[in-house]
């Protein structure tokens, strides 16, 4: 059965499968874009056989100008190693079939342009001029605007599927929320794009989110929030966010009995700032404020901690000494939760990197023509890092540990 298949189908069921063993690292991320590149080409190397034979596969019309007769592999050369692709073998053809799409032997593949030309192609379809200039630099012939356009709405259609599916059965422990800044639109400032993603209880990772939240103020994400009750989502356990004053009200409204932790992270470049550019003192400070947090017992262990580290900063640094004392009280609910995961509930830093992959790859792009092609190539970015990777294989006296923290429902009703 597997030798009926088109060989795009095969690259496509690759891909899925990758995707679900989970993206751990750049070199995952980067086959996936090498297996990418060889389902395009192979797509349109496909249709142009297709078009040239007057029939799809397996299909008998009467206008038929030939046969497929298995295919054969074909290596393309490229600055990163070799791309394989499957070459359809013709017969009984009136005249013999030569590809515009694959370059000659002789032609090394530039895998710049053909990266700008998938991103392109996901994201918002090309021009025609677009497509010919990329595919000449690459040394490649000419793909079908078809090809592109049917692959830009697969992936918007997927995009508009996920906004639109329901969270009703996510059970969810930890939501952690942020921002990235995108020129969203040929002209005009970079607006923000809001992403909000967790671990459940069992602690699989699951993205909820990704919309456009212009200037992240506090009606944004208030708009975010309650798009997902809506959609069905339970208040979570604990919300782990940065400063952002609009944020952090817009959690208080939103999920009034849920712990929130303030990123650890965050808050110590925001200490450092504060003080001198001493490398010999932001390391002290630095080793310091890690051992207050990382020694205590409970959150009013390392409370205590961190008052002593203010009273010792309040004389010579009274700016950074204030910005520690700010809503300190945030910064210590992680030690409430099992304590190997102690330091994956502190920080929003898997979602900072996760978002630095969606910058890196929008400057193939440049500026978007419009929300919709920014916003589908954020989620393809980040659903590739988040949900396919690994969660918090917990163990089942942690699981019997995290149960017996209550509900936001229950202890916002316990409170009243």
């Amino acid at each position: 059965m597997a030798t009926r298949l088109a060989p795009s189908a095969r690259l496509e069921t690759a891909i899925d499968e990758l995707l679900a063993d989970g993206i751990r690292d750049g070199e995952k991320l980067a086959e996936v874009g090498r297996l990418g590149a060889r389902l395009v080409l192979q797509k349109a190397l496909e249709e142009e056989v297709s078009e040239f034979l007057k029939r799809s596969r397996y299909q008998r019309t009467a206008s038929a100008r030939g046969s497929r007769n298995g295919v054969r592999p074909r290596q393309l050369q490229t600055g990163e190693g070799e791309l394989e692709i499957a070459v359809p073998q013709l017969r009984n053809a009136a005249e013999r079939f030569v590809s515009q799409v694959l370059p000659d032997s002789r032609t090394a593949l530039r895998t710049k342009p053909l990266e700008t030309l998938i991103v392109g192609a996901y994201v918002r379809g090309l021009s025609d001029r677009d497509i010919e200039a990329l595919m000449a630099e690459a040394g490649l012939g000419t793909v079908s605007k078809s090809t592109v356009s049917q692959i830009c709405r697969q992936l918007r259609s997927r995009y508009q599927a996920f906004r639109a599916r329901s969270l009703a059965e996510v059970d969810l422990l930890v939501l952690f929320l942020d921002a990235i800044y995108l020129p969203t639109r040929p002209s005009g400032a970079k607006e923000g794009v809001l992403v909000a993603w967790g671990y459940t209880r069992d602690g699989t990772r699951v993205l909820l989110d990704v919309c456009l939240g212009q200037r992240e103020r506090h009606e944004d994400w208030l708009d975010l929030g309650r798009a997902l009750t809506r959609r069905g989502l339970r208040p979570p356990a604990l919300v782990v966010t940065d400063g952002a004053p609009g944020l952090v009200r817009a959690v208080d409204e939103l999920w009034p009995g849920a712990d929130r932790q303030r990123c650890a992270v965050h808050r110590l470049r925001n200490i450092l700032a504060k003080l001198p550019k001493d490398q010999a003192l932001h390391e002290r400070i630095r080793k310091a404020y890690w051992a207050a947090l990382d020694e205590a017992e409970d959150p009013r262990d390392a409370e205590n901690r961190l008052r002593g580290l203010v009273a010792e900063l309040e004389r010579p640094y009274p700016s950074a000494a204030a910005c520690l004392a700010d809503d300190l009280p945030a910064l210590t609910v992680h030690l409430r939760y099992p304590g190997r995961l102690r330091r994956r509930l502190r920080s929003t830093n898997l979602l900072e990197r996760s978002l630095e992959e969606v910058r890196r790859r929008t400057k193939v792009i440049g500026r978007f023509p419009g929300e919709t092609s920014c916003l589908s190539l954020c989620w393809a970015v980040l659903d590739c890092f988040i949900t396919g990777a690994r969660g918090l294989g917990l163990t089942e006296l942690e699981r019997q540990e995290l149960s017996r923290i209550q509900l936001p429902q229950q202890r916002h009703e316990n409170i009243a």
